[in-house]
């Protein structure tokens, strides 16, 4: 029989890409959405839907046992559901704290515990890194968030900790990008705008992890025997300053003429201030906020990726300079097909 797979949180810019890959690795693939979410890369018809309603416990339970694989339980379960920007910061413990837990409390009450369990945490769940020496963030630094996203993203982990015989495993990725996602795709088309933005004059190294490599990781990952209750950092195994950044954009989309330029963290702060309370007055979230300011100050995002090398093999295939390579060039079909359409 094929083994099966549940992806929550399928309907987002890395879940899209999970389920593809489940499917190409000839899965049975179930995928967890809500009513509200889109399908626009969920599109492939032999995946199996089931909508979630997740604020509410009894019915996400009823889904569940109205559409079990045939084996009575999934091998795989992968919870890829979060939020990483919320008009009200208490929706952060909401999404990325309360719904998991209540989702493994179902699972163990009704005796469909997976063969592993992979939970999609962050590198803002270990907080600030050595910002004197650049040491790199290890599985060995001790977690200290100075966000409500990374604080939410530790009581996860932490919760999944303190159950007993529970098959988990926990990737803590650093930056994703790669086609379809929002956040880097603001700085690629600033820089096509000839103009790119910095936080701080300190030193910053960056690191990222380009979509596809962290997918591989996640299934490498599950079908690893040793990686059973334990946790890895997930990034391309070198940083990066935001000038190399610029410069492969730029480059990517023939920009010979890119200005920089460096704002002053008190002023960032205030914008991050200033953008928060006038979303939060409309009900709306804001790209721009407190919390976010906190991530763009962080100057050291250098990972030592060891542990996922050992474990289960993990070499990233896309460096940064072919990953946006790929990224640019869909950036470049979407605005050409969007052209296309308004003329």
């Amino acid at each position: 029989m094929k083994k099966t797979i549940l992806i929550i949180g399928a309907g987002g810019f890395i879940g899209g890409f999970i389920a593809s890959e489940a499917l190409r690795r000839g899965y049975d693939t179930w995928v967890g959405v809500r009513d509200t979410t889109s399908r626009r890369y969920l599109n492939d018809p032999r995946l199996h839907f089931i909508t979630f309603d997740y604020d509410d416990p009894d019915a996400v339970e009823t889904a569940l046992l109205a559409n079990l694989p045939e084996a009575g339980r999934w091998d795989y379960i992968i919870w890829n559901l979060g939020a990483t920007k919320c008009a009200n910061f208490s929706d952060f413990n909401l999404v990325n704290f309360l719904y998991p837990r209540t989702f493994v409390e179902l699972l163990r009450k009704n005796d469909l515990v997976p063969g592993k369990f992979l939970y999609m945490s962050s590198l803002s769940a270990i907080g600030p890194a050595d910002e004197k020496d650049y040491s790199p963030i290890t599985s060995r630094t001790v977690p200290d968030p100075n966000t409500r996203y990374g604080l939410s993203k530790i009581k996860t982990e932490t919760y999944l900790e303190t159950v007993p015989d529970f098959p988990w495993v926990i990737f803590r990725p650093t930056g994703v990008y790669g086609p379809h996602e929002k956040d880097y795709l603001m700085m690629i088309k600033s820089i096509d705008s000839h103009w790119d933005f910095g936080v701080g004059y300190r030193k910053q190294l960056l690191t990222f992890i380009y979509v596809e490599d962290l997918v591989e990781a996640m299934f490498q990952a599950l079908e690893s025997p040793a990686t059973l209750r334990r946790k890895y950092i997930i990034s391309e195994d070198r940083a990066y300053t935001q000038k190399e950044f610029r410069k492969m954009v730029a480059r990517r989309l023939g920009r010979r003429f890119v200005i920089p330029v460096k704002l002053p963290l008190w002023a960032v702060y205030i914008a991050s201030t200033a953008a928060e309370k006038w979303a939060l007055a409309r009900m709306k979230t804001s790209t721009l906020n407190r919390d976010k300011f906190k991530i763009m100050k962080q100057r050291n995002w250098s990972c030592d990726i060891s542990d996922a090398q050992r474990d289960f093999g993990f070499a990233p295939k896309y460096s940064l300079e072919r990953g946006i390579d790929a990224t640019v060039e869909a950036y470049l079909s979407d605005k050409a097909r969007a052209k296309g359409g308004k003329a």
